[in-house]
């Protein structure tokens, strides 16, 4: 069974700490018809996760496997031997279901997602207010080493740079005004 093209999809991206996560919570408990495009990854599992709901974890060989057979609308190796990406089998089976369907995917992977939607795609890019807020939150979720948030604070500087690509860019600097903000954006998107 083909996926139903009408069905809309929400890709949220940031850089990494921004709020992505927190806000693609928030509109699935706004929105019933949303649902959550699970993607694959090669990272180790983090205290609480679970396989299936938080990611799919693979390792890196059945990734490579999956790049090889097309069976990933976008991935990208985000790290060294760190790979993301989103499972085409994920997403036709929640428009299948009849959901309209919300990705929390890296910048270009959800560059990557518009490009292949297009209109039928919302591109949302979460914007720290600036990049020592970012390193503040990274330093605050203490999941890090020091050497990793580093690592993450130079691909934050780059990725800012493709902000101006995605159809929206909402700034998180009070979550519950972002959270007002871009569920009023996802509304009229959908309708």
């Amino acid at each position: 069974m083909a996926p139903d093209k009408q069905k809309k999809l929400i890709i949220v991206s940031a850089p990494s700490g921004a709020g992505k996560t927190t806000i693609v919570k928030h509109l699935l408990s706004c929105f019933p018809d949303l649902a959550f495009s699970v993607s694959a990854t090669t990272r180790a599992i983090r205290a609480g996760e679970v396989h299936g709901k938080d990611y799919f974890f693979i390792s890196e060989l059945e990734f490579k496997e999956r790049i090889e057979s097309g069976d990933l609308l976008e991935w990208e190796e985000v790290y060294k031997g760190t790979f993301y990406g989103t499972l085409k089998s994920e997403v036709d089976r929640l428009m299948n279901k009849g959901f309209n369907v919300i990705f929390d995917v890296d910048v270009v992977g959800g560059l990557n997602i518009k490009k292949e939607y297009g209109e039928n795609a919302l591109s949302v890019f979460v914007s720290p207010p600036s990049v020592a807020d970012l390193e503040f939150r990274l330093n605050n979720r203490k999941t890090d080493s020091a050497e990793t948030i580093r690592k993450r604070i130079e691909k934050a500087q780059w990725e800012l740079g493709f902000a101006p690509e995605f159809d929206y860019i909402l700034v998180n600097d009070s979550l519950d005004k972002a959270k007002i903000e871009i569920e009023e954006k996802v509304a009229d998107f959908l309708n």
